[in-house]
Protein backbone atom coordinates (compact mmCIF):
# COMPACT_ATOMS: atom_id res chain seq x y z
CA UNK A 1 0.00 0.00 0.00
CA UNK A 2 2.26 2.75 0.86
CA UNK A 3 6.33 2.85 0.62
CA UNK A 4 8.24 3.29 3.16
CA UNK A 5 10.82 5.90 2.71
CA UNK A 6 14.25 5.28 4.80
CA UNK A 7 14.34 8.34 7.58
CA UNK A 8 17.27 10.43 6.24
CA UNK A 9 19.15 11.34 9.47
CA UNK A 10 21.63 13.66 7.37
CA UNK A 11 18.61 16.00 5.85
CA UNK A 12 17.44 16.62 9.65
CA UNK A 13 21.06 17.32 10.83
CA UNK A 14 21.07 19.99 7.95
CA UNK A 15 17.97 21.13 8.40
CA UNK A 16 18.66 21.31 12.27
CA UNK A 17 21.84 23.04 12.16
CA UNK A 18 20.52 25.72 9.39
CA UNK A 19 17.45 26.89 11.73
CA UNK A 20 20.11 27.16 14.69
CA UNK A 21 22.29 29.10 12.54
CA UNK A 22 19.47 31.49 11.67
CA UNK A 23 18.45 31.63 15.04
CA UNK A 24 21.84 32.58 16.82
CA UNK A 25 22.34 35.22 14.51
CA UNK A 26 19.35 36.83 14.64
CA UNK A 27 20.13 37.17 17.98
CA UNK A 28 23.43 39.41 17.02
CA UNK A 29 21.91 41.73 14.96
CA UNK A 30 21.65 45.11 15.80
CA UNK A 31 18.53 47.19 16.19
CA UNK A 32 18.68 50.73 15.02
CA UNK A 33 16.30 53.27 16.24
CA UNK A 34 16.62 56.83 14.61
CA UNK A 35 14.92 60.04 17.19
CA UNK A 36 13.96 63.32 16.45
CA UNK A 37 13.92 65.09 13.67
CA UNK A 38 14.85 63.89 10.03
CA UNK A 39 17.53 66.17 7.84
CA UNK A 40 17.42 67.26 4.66
CA UNK A 41 20.84 68.59 3.81
CA UNK A 42 19.40 70.85 1.00
CA UNK A 43 16.55 72.06 3.28
CA UNK A 44 18.89 72.32 6.41
CA UNK A 45 21.32 74.59 3.99
CA UNK A 46 18.68 76.94 2.89
CA UNK A 47 17.95 78.41 5.75
CA UNK A 48 19.84 82.04 5.58
CA UNK A 49 21.01 84.64 8.20
CA UNK A 50 19.46 87.96 6.98
CA UNK A 51 17.26 86.55 4.36
CA UNK A 52 15.12 84.62 6.31
CA UNK A 53 12.58 84.71 9.28
CA UNK A 54 10.50 82.63 11.91
CA UNK A 55 7.79 81.71 9.41
CA UNK A 56 10.07 80.82 6.22
CA UNK A 57 11.95 78.78 9.06
CA UNK A 58 9.03 76.66 10.09
CA UNK A 59 7.88 76.73 6.19
CA UNK A 60 11.36 75.40 5.49
CA UNK A 61 12.16 73.11 8.13
CA UNK A 62 8.88 72.53 10.03
CA UNK A 63 8.24 72.71 14.07
CA UNK A 64 11.63 73.17 16.08
CA UNK A 65 12.77 69.40 18.24
CA UNK A 66 12.93 72.36 20.96
CA UNK A 67 12.53 76.15 21.06
CA UNK A 68 14.31 77.84 24.19
CA UNK A 69 12.55 79.32 26.63
CA UNK A 70 13.96 82.52 27.71
CA UNK A 71 16.58 84.94 26.43
CA UNK A 72 17.34 85.00 22.61
CA UNK A 73 14.51 83.05 20.47
CA UNK A 74 16.44 79.96 19.47
CA UNK A 75 14.76 77.04 17.47
CA UNK A 76 16.98 73.47 17.63
CA UNK A 77 16.23 70.75 15.17
CA UNK A 78 17.49 67.69 16.71
CA UNK A 79 18.11 64.49 14.75
CA UNK A 80 19.99 61.15 16.31
CA UNK A 81 20.62 57.31 15.36
CA UNK A 82 21.33 54.83 17.61
CA UNK A 83 22.08 50.95 17.45
CA UNK A 84 21.53 48.46 19.83
CA UNK A 85 22.14 44.57 20.36
CA UNK A 86 19.85 42.15 21.94
CA UNK A 87 19.98 42.93 26.09
CA UNK A 88 22.48 45.79 25.00
CA UNK A 89 22.87 49.39 25.97
CA UNK A 90 21.98 51.83 22.81
CA UNK A 91 25.02 53.05 21.26
CA UNK A 92 24.49 56.23 19.52
CA UNK A 93 25.75 56.54 16.04
CA UNK A 94 24.53 59.68 14.55
CA UNK A 95 23.51 62.94 16.38
CA UNK A 96 22.61 66.10 14.15
CA UNK A 97 21.97 69.68 15.78
CA UNK A 98 21.01 72.15 13.90
CA UNK A 99 20.42 75.79 15.90
CA UNK A 100 18.71 78.52 14.09
CA UNK A 101 19.33 82.06 16.32
CA UNK A 102 16.82 84.81 15.86
CA UNK A 103 17.44 88.54 16.35
CA UNK A 104 14.64 90.55 18.52
CA UNK A 105 12.30 91.28 15.24
CA UNK A 106 11.71 87.44 13.85
CA UNK A 107 14.80 87.30 11.02
CA UNK A 108 17.44 84.47 11.08
CA UNK A 109 20.48 85.90 13.24
CA UNK A 110 22.96 82.69 12.93
CA UNK A 111 22.70 78.73 11.68
CA UNK A 112 24.83 76.75 13.46
CA UNK A 113 25.74 72.96 13.41
CA UNK A 114 26.21 70.35 15.98
CA UNK A 115 27.28 66.74 15.79
CA UNK A 116 28.71 63.87 17.96
CA UNK A 117 31.38 66.16 19.24
CA UNK A 118 29.15 68.08 20.75
CA UNK A 119 27.58 65.06 23.12
CA UNK A 120 28.73 64.77 26.45
CA UNK A 121 28.20 61.84 28.35
CA UNK A 122 26.99 62.82 31.97
CA UNK A 123 27.12 60.43 34.53
CA UNK A 124 24.77 60.65 37.32
CA UNK A 125 25.53 59.88 40.94
CA UNK A 126 22.96 57.20 41.43
CA UNK A 127 23.33 57.29 45.25
CA UNK A 128 22.27 60.39 46.61
CA UNK A 129 20.92 63.51 45.01
CA UNK A 130 22.49 66.59 46.68
CA UNK A 131 19.84 69.11 48.16
CA UNK A 132 19.60 72.11 50.23
CA UNK A 133 18.95 72.58 53.34
CA UNK A 134 19.42 70.39 56.80
CA UNK A 135 20.89 67.08 56.70
CA UNK A 136 18.79 64.61 59.00
CA UNK A 137 18.72 61.05 59.26
CA UNK A 138 15.73 58.71 58.70
CA UNK A 139 15.25 58.67 61.97
CA UNK A 140 14.66 62.30 62.58
CA UNK A 141 13.22 62.90 59.78
CA UNK A 142 10.41 60.52 61.19
CA UNK A 143 9.89 61.76 64.40
CA UNK A 144 11.27 65.42 64.17
CA UNK A 145 7.83 66.66 63.80
CA UNK A 146 6.91 65.25 67.51
CA UNK A 147 5.63 67.74 69.71
CA UNK A 148 5.93 70.85 67.24
CA UNK A 149 2.01 70.64 66.24
CA UNK A 150 -0.11 73.17 67.99
CA UNK A 151 3.17 74.36 69.66
CA UNK A 152 3.06 77.63 67.63
CA UNK A 153 0.80 80.74 67.84
CA UNK A 154 -2.26 79.97 66.24
CA UNK A 155 -2.02 76.61 65.52
CA UNK A 156 -3.78 73.92 66.79
CA UNK A 157 -3.21 73.97 70.35
CA UNK A 158 -2.42 77.96 70.66
CA UNK A 159 -4.79 80.72 71.27
CA UNK A 160 -8.01 81.40 70.46
CA UNK A 161 -8.85 83.31 67.25
CA UNK A 162 -6.23 81.43 65.13
CA UNK A 163 -8.05 79.52 62.51
CA UNK A 164 -7.61 79.90 59.21
CA UNK A 165 -10.31 82.28 58.35
CA UNK A 166 -8.98 83.97 61.28
CA UNK A 167 -12.17 83.01 64.03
Amino acid sequence: MFSKRPFDVSRMAIFATLAGAALATGGCTSIRDHRGYIFDPALANAIQPGIDNKQSVEGTLGQPSIASQYGQPVWYYVSSTTSQRVLGVPNTEKHEVLKVAFDASGNVASVTRGGMDDVRDINPNGDKTETMGRDRSFIQDLFGNIGTVGSMPGGAGGSAGGGPNGS
